[in-house]
């Protein structure tokens, strides 16, 4: 992709924005950055000013005097600016496809979408694929923009991509050497007009692949089995309860009658036996040693805030899955625990059906404490079905819930909502949560 002399319209000027702005400088481009948020809401504005040309406080006229308009993953297709940029024929693309059209040819690309378990499953690839002494670099969703490598030199072996749905949305030219669709539940439908748009956006990590590439999908799920038509591809599959490629039995992950263990992972619930399975199948175009895999599969820490154990108080165990924003996330963490527990729900909405959890919420949870911007909505949902609390205070339905508590319970932190009611991310509402149980701690 030629770069030198081209101006580009960078939408956002979050982390993915910055860094292709740089690059697209370091190239010999022309970026020119530009944010909804006023200047005073974005971290080191005038340093960015001194760097690139800039607009705050609104997305003007001025992105359609650029050649080329790359989207930050938040910024939503149906704003004005780029209705009119599509009227124009403005050619739009993300980070991603940017990137993709910029990195050395030799470089492959392992990409994993999903609506749960993308990070735990590309942060196990990648740790195989170091192991195995490849020189591997991980990106995307998980927070390091792929850009911010220096993909234009020879180098990197192998690219290993978390990608969500927004970044999805504008894939053109990208292609995946290994692409693997973990799962498909409703997810992000304050943004999409139906499910089915949503999972149209997921199989786009499937494009552009030819009989020579690998795509992985999981044969449980119901939804990529329904739209596997799409991926007409090399395909394998992974599965929890069928003899697929590969497969969970006894303890044992069998792919080609070799067995894996899982006696000493640190990994816990099913969930996360459908990701170490998907992560071996993406690493095996690349003949990775048996036994380089069975010790990174032992050896891989799990990521915070995602059923991550923070501290046992009084006989009573804290549980950080601050992670689970969406009903399936907590299905999956109700399930990877053999008692009941307490579990504390509620944040910001994405237009769930909370009735689905009932269930999971009768069979494994001791008590249900509501808190956030969705307790009307999971009060409706529940109300004559399970007994709740509603407590609208973040360290106050935590204390309640340890008040609540006797020796033996566990209390678990699995909103099914997205975090941004009272906090930047969810980052900061598990790291709150950790801290209000140490305070509790001490």
């Amino acid at each position: 992709m030629k770069v030198k002399g081209i101006k580009f319209g960078i939408l956002g000027m979050g982390r993915s924005g910055l860094s292709v702005a740089a690059k697209i400088k370091e190239l010999g481009g022309i970026p020119f950055l530009s944010d909804n948020n006023s200047e005073d809401k974005i971290p080191d504005a005038d340093k960015i000013k001194m760097t690139f040309r800039t607009e705050f406080g609104g997305h003007t006229q001025k992105l359609l005097e650029n050649d080329i308009l790359i989207l930050s993953p938040g910024i939503p297709g149906k704003i004005r600016i780029l209705q009119d940029a599509k009227k124009m024929n403005c050619r739009m693309i993300s980070e991603i496809e940017f990137s993709f059209l910029i990195k050395q040819n030799k470089s492959k690309i392992i990409a994993v979408t999903g609506s749960n378990g993308k990070s735990t499953t590309v942060s196990l690839i990648h740790h195989i694929l170091k192991e195995a002494g490849f020189n591997a670099v991980l990106a995307g969703n998980i927070g390091i923009p792929l850009s911010s490598y220096p993909l234009e030199k020879a180098g990197i072996d192998i690219i290993v991509l978390e990608l969500s749905s927004f970044q999805l949305e504008l894939i053109d030219k990208f292609k995946a050497d290994v692409a693997a669709l973990i799962n498909i539940t409703p997810d992000h439908l304050n943004r999409y007009n139906s499910f089915a748009d949503y999972a149209a956006m997921k199989f786009n990590i499937f494009n552009n692949q030819t009989e020579n590439d690998l795509a992985i999908l999981n044969y449980d799920d119901m939804n990529t089995k329904k739209y596997n038509e799409i991926a007409n591809r090399k395909i394998k599959y992974f599965s929890l309860n069928s003899e697929t490629d590969i497969y969970y039995k006894n303890n044992f992950i069998i792919i080609n009658g070799r067995k894996y263990s899982l006696q000493n992972t640190s990994l816990k619930g099913p969930h996360n036996i459908a990701n170490v399975m998907c992560s071996i199948l993406a690493i095996s175009p690349f003949k990775v040693d048996a036994r380089i895999i069975q010790n990174s599969i032992d050896t891989f820490t799990p990521l915070p805030h995602r059923l991550e154990f923070v501290s046992e108080i009084s006989g009573v165990k804290f549980y950080n899955d601050s992670k689970a924003t969406n009903t399936d996330s907590v299905k999956y963490a109700l399930s990877s625990f053999d008692k009941p527990l307490r579990i504390i729900l509620g944040g910001a909405g994405k237009n769930e059906d909370y009735s689905v959890l009932i269930p999971y919420l009768i069979n494994n949870a001791k008590k249900v404490y509501l808190t956030g911007d969705t307790i009307d909505e999971m009060a409706a949902a529940f109300i004559g079905k399970i007994k709740f609390d509603v407590i609208e205070d973040f360290e106050s339905v935590i204390k309640k819930a340890f008040s609540d508590s006797e020796q033996g319970d566990i209390i678990l932190l699995s909103p099914a909502c997205t975090s941004y009611d009272r906090f930047d991310n969810f980052e900061e509402r598990g790291n709150t949560f950790k801290q209000i149980v140490m305070g509790l701690k001490r």
